[in-house]
């Protein structure tokens, strides 16, 4: 059965559970100030955007596969050029 999305907020939506899932990790590991919404906008923009049609399951892969060095490295990026405001007082 192919599921398709009428929107990418839908798409977003039903992504949301396996986004919350990586945010708990990444928060035991301290990195309690990335959003699910870094994490969206991180694979949006460096892998689904190369990739052509993509599967819910690969992206779902994407997300909890997703190496915490890398959108540690892409949120801080995003605070430097004062894109997002950090949370200070969960940064190391």
């Amino acid at each position: 059965m192919d599921i398709e999305f009428n929107s990418v907020k839908e798409l977003y939506d039903r992504l949301k559970p396996a986004l919350n899932a990586k945010v708990t990790e990444l928060k035991r590991n301290d990195l309690d100030y990335i959003k699910e919404e870094h994490i969206w906008n991180y694979l949006k923009e460096n892998k689904w955007s190369k990739a052509n049609n993509l599967l819910l399951y690969q992206m779902v892969d994407d997300i909890l596969s997703l190496d915490e060095r890398q959108i540690d490295d892409y949120v801080k990026e995003l605070i430097r050029k004062k894109v997002i405001k950090p949370n200070l007082k969960s940064m190391k």
